[in-house]
């Protein structure tokens, strides 16, 4: 009896090998053609895998992008440590490595344009990706404000839009992924929510 993440046969991929390749065809046909064109057999074309192979994991089309759309969700926390500007640098730049991996920006289109269709695909971005990044963000800065390094009356999530924003305006802009981006945000941010007696 074989281990399901036992290679089979020669040259077969692993059940993760496998799932992985499928999450991530499902992520590209979905940014590339949208939820409506994109198909199954498209995603097992591009995964090389049946699609039997698919319908045995999730069993319909919304079920398989609620599962890859999982799969952007933010990174763990790293630890703190102690230095605010390197513990948000390090989450912007995870960041912004995962909108590179995953074809971020126009998956983010794709789920902004199907919108009226399909909101629960937007729904499900914000939840897994979004907002979770947003929440690491945030711990940094309110662990920031109850230690005294920034005001007591600062609004946090301005802080956060503040911190994230510049990636998709200078992308817009045409300047999308230039050399210091993270760093302008964070002391952008971070010199506006220092305490008066601090700038």
């Amino acid at each position: 009896m074989h281990d399901d993440k036992t290679t089979r046969g020669a040259g077969r991929p692993r059940s993760a090998e496998k799932n992985d390749a499928i999450l991530r065809a499902a992520l590209d046909l979905l940014a590339r053609q949208g939820y409506v064109r994109m198909t199954l057999d498209q995603v097992a074309a591009a995964a090389g895998v049946s699609k039997s192979t698919i319908h045995l994991r999730w069993k319909t089309k919304a079920d398989l992008l609620a599962a890859a759309l999982a799969a952007v969700q933010a990174a763990d926390a790293p630890p703190p440590s102690g230095d605010d500007r390197a513990d948000l640098l390090a989450i912007l730049r995870d960041f912004a490595a995962t909108i590179a991996r995953v074809n971020g920006m126009a998956l983010i289109g794709t789920c902004l344009a199907e919108e009226d269709h399909m909101p629960e695909l937007l729904a499900l971005l914000r939840a897994r990706s979004v907002m979770p990044r947003r929440a690491l963000l945030r711990e940094v800065l309110e662990r920031a404000r109850e230690e005294g390094r920034i005001r007591p009356d600062a609004d946090l999530e301005a802080a956060v839009s503040g911190l994230v924003g510049p990636f998709y305006a200078d992308y817009l802009a045409g300047r999308g992924g230039h050399p210091g981006w993270a760093e302008q945000a964070v002391d952008l941010t971070l010199a506006a929510l220092r305490p008066q007696g601090n700038r």
